[in-house]
């Protein structure tokens, strides 16, 4: 079967991989000049099923009120009377009780563990080095930090996922660099999840994609999505091109193809930011992946290099990373490691990602025939990326999906 997929991220090219090495052949679409070059160019690196949650999470409103006024938040509100703004945040306030967010964190955490378990199959199979590190602390400042993670160590214990709850003198025998002076009521340890360099493993991957018979195309903007005859049509600017199948794989684009064809998901598009430093003193850098509760931001290791990760600006419509964004993600930085680099030489990204207001990623059949859509919550890195591709090429292909897809398919809005 001749299959087309629209987009050259992390989760297009681990579609395009698995397509073809189920024996389809296939051709990727990507708007860039070359692969990873959006989201899966400058995010966390996490891929965490354990710590991997929603960002609907009781008191989590409560929280993003507290810091709208203050030097350093974890979410900028510079559209404030934007009305779909307002009207998604309803729809996410509504997932934001406990039972809703233990619902929504097991088909997050079930998804993630099959997608981390692939990832790690094919590293090993190929042997692809991606900077990557083991092992994640999720670090909490103060009590109140603490009372909000209760409902997610609760399920991590009624699911039985390895983690421990440490004080903060045994965190620091793990990262021995974290500063002592800063404020630490608790370390939540995540011994399975584990981090690694998104864009490095995309081009890896995309090489080996290439070797089984993959094709990419570049430069190529989709328009639309149609139907003629028995196959799906892409317009490609002036240029039509058609195909067996279609995988939609776009990132923010998705939303804009599938109103093409008739769907509607409510999504929210949210720019992130990272800074990514040169180490200057090994001694004083993380050795691997954190992440800080009140900011929900990242510091993550990548070889001689770290990156800090955050800031959730909704609605932001300029690539430029606002200094609000740069100030919070120096202030965790040199909060937790203030001498691992020179924060103020940093390399500044931004990226807008998808968010549902659930926070669990979608996939699956659309109303088209041979149309199936990929869509990964942005809010956790690439966690469920190669689960939602061998998913999606297992649709395809006609064969059962390895995991249950309750509540991961688009009928879950209707």
């Amino acid at each position: 079967m001749q299959v087309a997929v629209v987009g050259g991220g992390i989760l297009g090219v681990s579609t395009a991989y698995f397509l073809a090495a189920a024996g389809h052949e296939v051709v990727v679409i990507e708007r860039r000049s070359n692969v990873a070059e959006e989201n899966s160019f400058g995010n966390s690196g996490l891929v965490a099923p354990a710590v991997a949650a929603p960002w609907a999470m009781p008191g989590m409103p409560r929280r993003i009120m507290s810091q709208l006024f203050k030097d350093e938040a974890a979410v900028l509100l510079r559209h404030r009377f934007d009305p779909a703004l307002w009207g998604w945040a309803r729809r996410w306030i509504s997932e934001c009780d406990q039972t809703r967010f233990h619902t929504n964190k097991l088909r997050l955490q079930r998804l993630g563990f099959y997608s981390r378990d692939l990832l790690q199959n094919l590293r090993l199979h190929y042997h692809i080095d991606y900077e990557q590190t083991g092992g994640h602390l999720q670090l909490l400042r103060t009590e109140r930090d603490l009372l909000m993670a209760q409902p997610l160590l609760a399920l991590l214990a009624e699911t039985e996922v390895a983690h421990a709850l440490l004080e903060p003198a045994a965190a620091r025998e793990i990262e021995p660099a974290l500063a002592a002076t800063t404020p630490m009521t608790a370390a939540l340890q995540l011994p399975l999840d584990e981090a690694g360099n998104c864009a490095l493993f995309t081009k890896h991957l995309k090489t080996i994609a290439q070797s089984i018979g993959v094709t990419f195309h570049f430069g190529g903007q989709v328009a639309r999505v149609d139907r003629i005859d028995n196959r799906v049509a892409l317009q490609i600017a002036d240029m039509p091109f058609s195909a067996d199948a279609v995988v939609l794989a776009a990132g923010n684009d998705n939303p804009r193809l599938l109103a093409s064809i008739g769907v509607r998901i409510p999504v929210l598009p949210v720019q992130g930011y990272s800074a990514t430093c040169t180490i200057r003193d090994f001694e004083e850098a993380p050795l691997a992946s954190l992440s800080d509760t009140r900011y929900k931001a990242t510091i993550t290791r990548f070889g001689n290099r770290v990156r800090i990760a955050g800031v959730a600006d909704p609605r932001a419509r300029t690539p430029e990373v606002p200094e609000a964004a740069q100030r919070t993600l120096r202030k965790v930085a040199t909060d937790w490691f203030p001498n691992a680099s020179n924060y103020n030489n940093a390399t500044l990204w931004s990226g807008i990602r998808p968010m549902l207001p659930d926070g669990v990623p979608v996939m699956g059949a659309t109303p088209m025939r041979n149309v199936y859509v990929g869509l990964d919550d942005g809010a956790n890195g690439w966690t469920a990326s190669l689960g939602i591709g061998k998913i999606l090429s297992d649709l395809v292909s006609g064969r059962a999906p390895d995991i249950d897809l309750d509540g991961l398919t688009l009928s879950r809005f209707g």
